[in-house]
């Protein structure tokens, strides 16, 4: 009796092969009775395969079978080194979308840029999301192969979702030099050598050693999509909302929710303005002890322009219009508190310097924190000037119970056409926000445009033209 060890390769080693080939056959021998060929396998891992052993004689025409015998007992043992595909192990890892904004909760998956069986390297987009505002990438966490597709094109997913599984490994077997030997010196052992195999007595079974792979050193895991790399709670300051912020928040969502807006623009010459400024400051300052300025101009052609179309002074309550026949303008005041809104009573009796005077007022009230509710309640029109911190253009939030906006911005030389000659302009865009459930389109244009025609020409407004 005597003993074959084997092993247990993969399917393009040698010793594989040879096992494939060695088909066990039915034989006596005279130290015992008839058997067949037995082989016990212990599976200890992926990256060794223990000895199997079998007992009993073979055939001795079995030439094939006999190749194995003397292989296995000349060479040392062979250990084919296979990654793993468990999870467990680290090889497999799993792409996931990432982190896409503090306002986007989900996306739509659009499309696969790779399939399964593509090479994939690290950072590189396998797949695109398309969210509310943008398109995003989902990049692959490592270098390795696709395994498998988990989503499907068009589904809701979630940051965090998993996409896509990635073999690192990507099926490549790794075979350890020992299994680097000729083939055809593997496959034609000596004829000395198979004969010393055959008459040799065999000994008592004993498992063949079994040596420990060495575990593949793993890089570390990246912070999954879940977890975005946000900076420390240490860097962060939480501040409880004042009561004026909470209720400007509260009123501005609440215009948002309310109200159709939309926006019409328009730009304005300010050279016959400014020019009327200049040549009368001093004059105005001595008479009237404040100094003349802009927005009082603008006050006195909104109350042109709402004197022309009164609709745009009005609101909707339920299923009524009220039509106000006072024009209280509002004007909105940054504050470091916040934001807010006095207002100007009776704007259309006023002149300039009433105007002027009010607005003065007012501003020192808003920086030192004065202002009574009766100062910033009511209001039928509001003028923000986002000019005053080199705003260009914006589109500003109707001022609820309010239906329209005026928006006053910086003033920029231009290049203009002036009696078919390019010259340079002091210009103003200026933008009207209306509530277009209840303005239409043509009052807010011509509303705009009366606007205008008074700040362009200010001789409009002593012969009401």
């Amino acid at each position: 009796m005597w003993a074959v060890s084997r092993r247990r390769v993969s399917s393009s080693s040698v010793l594989g092969r040879s096992f494939r080939n060695a088909r066990p056959s039915r034989c006596y021998s005279s130290s015992s009775n008839e058997a067949y060929a037995k082989t016990l396998v212990s599976r200890k891992g992926t990256s060794q395969v223990a000895g199997i052993v079998g007992s009993l004689g073979f055939p001795v025409g079995s030439r094939p079978l006999r190749d194995v015998i003397s292989f296995v007992q000349r060479y040392p043992p062979i250990f084919v080194h296979t990654r793993s595909f468990s999870a467990d192990s680290g090889e497999l890892v799993d792409a996931v979308v990432p982190f896409m904004g503090e306002s986007i909760t989900d996306g739509t998956l659009a499309s696969f840029l790779k399939h399964p069986g593509d090479r994939v390297e690290v950072d590189e987009p396998i797949a695109q999301i398309e969210t509310d505002k943008v398109t995003i990438d989902v990049s692959s966490p490592e270098a390795g192969v696709i395994e498998q597709l988990v989503a499907k094109v068009g589904d809701t997913v979630e940051p965090g979702t998993k996409i896509a599984v990635i073999s690192k490994s990507g099926g490549v077997t790794h075979v350890a030099p020992s299994e680097d030997k000729p083939i055809k010196e593997a496959s034609e052992p000596s004829p000395a050598k198979a004969k010393k195999v055959e008459t040799k007595k065999p000994k008592a079974e004993t498992p063949p050693s079994k040596e420990k792979p060495t575990a593949p050193s793993l890089p570390p895991p990246k912070p999954s999509a879940k977890e975005p790399q946000l900076p420390p709670k240490e860097r962060e300051r939480r501040v409880p909302m004042t009561r004026l912020r909470k209720r400007v928040a509260t009123r501005l969502k609440d215009s948002q929710n309310t109200f159709a807006m939309l926006t019409t623009f328009n730009e304005v010459d300010m050279t016959s303005l400014m020019k009327l400024r200049s040549d009368y400051k001093d004059a105005f300052f001595e008479k009237h002890g404040v100094k003349l300025g802009l927005m009082s101009g603008f006050v006195k052609a909104a109350v042109s322009a709402l004197q022309n179309q009164p609709i745009v002074n009005a609101v909707i309550d339920g299923d009524d219009i009220i039509y106000r026949d006072y024009i209280d303008i509002s004007i909105a005041v940054g504050t470091p508190k916040g934001l807010v809104v006095p207002v100007i009573r009776n704007a259309d009796r006023m002149n300039f310097a009433e105007i002027e005077k009010g607005i003065n007022i007012l501003a020192k009230k808003a920086n030192d924190g004065s202002l009574s509710i009766d100062e910033m309640a009511g209001g039928s029109f509001t003028i923000s000037n986002g000019g005053v911190y080199g705003s260009l253009l914006s589109t500003p939030i109707i001022n609820p119970p309010q239906s329209a906006i005026l928006g006053m911005h910086s003033i920029v030389s231009r290049p203009m056409v002036v009696s078919g000659e390019v010259v340079p302009r002091p210009m103003m865009y200026i933008a009207l926000t209306y509530d277009h459930r209840l303005i239409d389109g043509r009052e807010a244009v011509f509303f705009l445009r009366r606007i205008k025609d008074v700040v362009e020409d200010p001789r409009r407004l002593l012969l009401d033209v």
